[in-house]
């Protein structure tokens, strides 16, 4: 146990560069200079995709980029449609000018991600080194540097290393580089490591709060004081103590915070905790933090409560990248992930499958959404020493860099451990309980407070405190409408069950009458994922990737959660499309389609079925806006279906009302808002009206081109373009009969080039970013980046029935 502390203290020291900026800037009584400043260092480096171990070596080279951080060497390789991706070791170089070095101050280079091992030399010396890649980590510069220029040399790898997780076998890329932000900090010699806050009893009417403080470099207690002070969320102090230490570890207490306003999901009230080092009477460090005062509690084989009120868990997960620069995400885009789970409705997150961007935790603390937090111990069994070593530091990390989140509520030891072991017996069901074991108990001596999980390792399950089995109902085995059943019986067996992982893929635009639900082809009563699926008949192999049934599948499962009175709640997947190198035959290769949105953030149709039971601001949405030409006989009607969130929805078919439909959550589909509408042939005008119950209006508006001539089977692909805001141009390849008419079922790969006068933005992972895509209703487009104004641009798309169809335009 006080080794484990020790290694927790240590590991804190890395918190304190981390820490809110409110009080970055702190100034002692004589109004002296900053005691510390967090300088962001992401401009201006240089990169050397150069794999070499020998800085003399590294002086030779002079093919170096100039590049701005984040930044990864994978960000388009692991999505081209060439097998694999680079996985070795590159370099980073920059210039650091320090004008003058300041006596007994600390310079420190802090990386909040770096993917997998680092190694930092500083002026020709190595000065740190760091193993990971998902979370932070100081290098300590203060003996390496000089007055004026210093050279930084960076080398990051992310070669095959099975002693390090996450393991080969996962189902995500392992994304090489500096992929997020770095930071030149200083801080006094003596100062304060790291605060670490616990809120030990919380109540409505009374709150208490723990600040444990750590010194580094501390060589005297006579007059040294330490002084905190707790301001509410509009920045009014509520709480102030000041204290004199006797030892580098002190703990700070206020039993008596009245009133205190709570941490929950709809009212993420955040307090600020500050922190002030005085010697001999002078402020000579600063550090504060943000926190929450909120309790939970999972009730035994029952529903999950937030300060003391049921709360149903409507979660989804994300992984950490995004179309175009991988996993080497801006803040930006970070956040704006994280604002739109919100406005979906969700108040949980699960982070799949690694800690993530520190941006994420911020937002999170925010917005009001709960956090599962995970170590990427994902797949590949249980390893050797060094594999154990490596892992149990990734989870003291995880903890120590993320202790004082409030939106944090667990702490998952895994997922899908024992599939494909790396080593040998990795799998081996004694050896994996006994590591698991270890890691749990390490957890809860580092944190009692919170509880932790792992995902989809049954022999594992009494170990921790939170178990997720595997469900996937309607996907990977049987029907969605056993998802009742599956529900049922596990939340029996296990005393604290929350399921996450269900849903399934969605191909942008693909549309069908009659989506296949596998009735009468699969055994409907299953729900397991296996882990090899040759020998599985299930829908993710027969099924048509359809944005119809995977409407169909969410709302059926979100029908039955809504409804439950004594469910945890579940947690989708995934919140984004990811690239994977294990789908390389997908409708876009090396893409993970399963997203509510596409890889660049865009909402499919399955992302408004989730916002019509959980968001709070009013809106309709006719399904599909992605369905725009259709076709049938005349007089036949087709049952339409619009997801809102209003109270009460009517329909509108070129000017005439159809009706006004109560929306009622226990009918399905669409929570009875559905319509049959008998289309005209040509334009058809429907608007959707939707009212609250406080009578605000909402409206959506969709135009459907409907005809009643079937089409024959596809004879030619015709293409066209078209202009976009940007200036670049949306090139779209449509699958067409002898007579003209675009084939609808038309499912085939297409593979698109640009011969001349441009460039395609490929290896996006988008619906308009991949050279090879598969076609949806007939269609496909990609999007071509013009070389000049005015030149000529050649568009090429073929496939194996369709040897080559040529498109010349005058870009304008």
């Amino acid at each position: 146990m006080k080794k484990s502390i020790t290694n927790l203290n240590y590991l804190l020291c890395i918190v304190s560069i981390m820490l809110c900026a409110e009080f970055l800037f702190a100034f002692n009584v004589s109004n002296q200079s900053p005691l510390r400043t967090k300088v962001n260092i992401n401009s201006n480096w240089l990169y050397a995709e150069y794999n070499t171990n020998s800085i003399t070596e590294l002086a030779a080279f002079h093919a170096w980029k100039s590049i701005d951080l984040p930044h990864t060497w994978n960000n388009e390789d692991v999505t081209d449609l060439i097998p694999g991706y680079r996985r070795s070791a590159s370099w980073y170089k920059r210039e650091l000018a320090i004008n003058s070095m300041v006596e007994d101050q600390k310079y420190i280079l802090y990386f909040e991600g770096s993917n997998i091992t680092t190694k930092v030399f500083v002026n020709g010396k190595e000065a740190g080194t760091h193993v990971g890649g998902y979370i932070g980590f100081e290098i300590d510069i203060t003996n390496f540097i000089k007055t004026g220029t210093n050279e930084v040399l960076v080398r990051v790898d992310n070669s095959f290393n099975p002693e390090i997780i996450p393991s080969q076998q996962s189902d995500f890329f392992i994304y090489g580089g500096i992929t997020r932000d770095v930071w030149l900090v200083t801080k006094p010699k003596f100062h304060i490591a790291s605060i670490q806050i616990t809120t030990p009893k919380v109540s409505q009417k009374n709150a208490s709060l723990a600040i444990n403080i750590i010194l580094e470099n501390l060589e005297t207690t006579s007059n040294v004081q330490l002084k905190a002070e707790v301001f509410n969320p509009l920045g009014k102090k509520v709480a102030t103590k000041v204290v004199s230490i006797n030892s580098q570890e002190t703990l700070i207490t206020f039993n008596n915070i009245k009133n205190p306003e709570l941490w929950d999901t709809k009212s993420p009230n955040l307090y600020t905790v500050s922190v002030e080092l005085i010697k001999n009477k002078q402020i000579t460090d600063k550090l504060s933090d943000r926190i929450g005062f909120r309790w939970f509690e999972f009730k035994d084989h029952g529903p999950f409560y937030l300060n003391g009120k049921r709360l149903l868990l409507r979660g989804t997960h994300r992984h950490e990248e995004h179309a175009g620069v991988g996993a080497a995400m801006s803040n930006q885009q970070h956040r704006a992930d994280m604002e739109s789970i919100k406005e979906m409705g969700a108040n949980f997150v699960r982070l799949a499958h690694y800690p993530q961007d520190p941006e994420i935790y911020k937002a999170c603390d925010e917005l009001g959404l709960l956090v599962w937090d995970e170590i990427p111990w994902c797949r590949g069994g249980v390893g050797n020493d060094v594999w154990k070593t490596n892992t149990k530091n990734q989870l003291k990390e995880m903890i120590a860099q993320n202790y004082n989140r409030p939106s944090i509520i667990i702490w998952s030891l895994g997922n899908e451990m024992y599939w494909l072991p790396d080593f040998e017996r990795g799998d081996d069901i004694e050896k994996m309980n006994a590591f698991l074991t270890e890691l749990n108990t390490l957890t809860h001596q580092l944190d009692p407070s919170r509880k932790t999980a792992i995902r989809k390792y049954y022999e594992g399950a009494h170990i921790v405190d939170v178990f997720s089995p595997s469900i996937w109902s309607g996907w990977y085995s049987g029907s969605y409408k056993s998802y009742q059943k599956a529900i049922d019986t596990y939340k029996k067996e296990y005393k604290h069950f929350l399921h996450a992982e269900y849903g399934g893929s969605s191909h942008v635009g693909r549309h069908t009458e009659n989506p296949i639900t596998g009735e009468g082809q699969i055994q409907s009563e299953g729900w397991e994922e296996a882990i090899v699926q040759t020998k599985v008949a299930n829908i993710a192999q027969i099924g048509d990737w359809s944005e119809n049934y995977i409407v169909d599948l969410f709302d059926w499962h979100l029908r039955i959660s809504e409804t439950n009175p004594t469910f945890v709640g579940n947690v989708q997947w995934a919140f984004k499309d990811f690239g994977t190198p294990l789908r390389p035959e997908n409708d876009i290769p090396y893409m993970n389609q399963k997203g509510l949105v596409d890889r660049a953030g865009k909402p499919k149709d399955a992302y408004y079925v989730f916002k019509s039971y959980w968001a709070e601001k009013p809106f309709t949405y006719i399904e599909s806006h992605t369905w725009t030409e259709r076709q049938g006989p005349e007089n036949i009607p087709r049952t339409l279906s619009v997801y809102s969130n209003c109270s009460k929805v009517s329909l509108y078919h070129n000017g005439t009302l159809l009706g006004e439909k109560q929306k009622d959550i226990s009918k399905f589909p669409a929570s009875g808002l559905t319509w049959d509408v008998t289309f005209k042939e040509g334009e058809n005008t429907l608007m959707a009206i939707g009212v609250t119950n406080t009578g605000e209006k909402v409206s959506d508006t969709l135009i459907v081109n409907y005809r009643f001539e079937k089409h024959d089977t596809a004879a030619a692909l015709k293409l066209s373009s078209k202009k976009l805001n940007n200036g670049n141009y949306l090139v779209k390849a449509t699958a067409v009969d002898d007579k003209g008419l675009r084939c609808l079922d038309y499912e085939k790969k297409v593979y698109f080039q640009c011969l001349e006068g441009g460039e395609t933005v490929k290896n996006q992972g988008t619906p308009t970013g991949s050279e090879e895509i598969a076609m949806s209703n007939g269609e496909a487009s990609i999007e071509v980046k013009p070389n000049q104004k005015g030149g000529k641009i050649t568009m090429m798309v073929l496939n194996q029935s369709f040897k080559g169809t040529y498109l010349n335009f005058i870009s304008n």
